[in-house]
């Protein structure tokens, strides 16, 4: 996760509290999307970033879980390509594991 999204989500999660505030991640690799969860979640494991050292404890989930939650017809448009030719258990699984899940 970059530095510019790593600063946006500190100041949501200062101005609207941790309670109600979920990420919703998009990547196309597990490793990727998994350190965008532990980011938010734990703070940054790079330690470079403005969420070195801060953990927000959020709750990221990827796009892929939420697909019951969206207008079919806008889910189809917008992820379902990408639905089938990545691996979507192997990413969500990822993602789920810095939830607790």
């Amino acid at each position: 996760m970059d530095l510019e999204n790593q600063s946006r989500i500190k100041d949501l999660a200062e101005k609207y509290g941790k309670d109600d505030l979920i990420i919703v991640l998009g990547g196309g690799e597990a490793e990727a999307s998994g350190m965008a969860a532990e980011t938010v979640s734990q703070g940054d494991p790079a330690f470079a970033g403005p969420l070195a050292g801060v953990p927000l404890g959020l709750k990221a989930y990827h796009i892929f879980e939420l697909k019951e939650e969206i207008d079919p017809a806008v889910y189809d448009e917008q992820v379902g390509m990408m639905e089938m030719v990545l691996d979507v258990e192997e990413i969500v699984n990822e993602v789920k594991m810095y939830r607790g899940d």
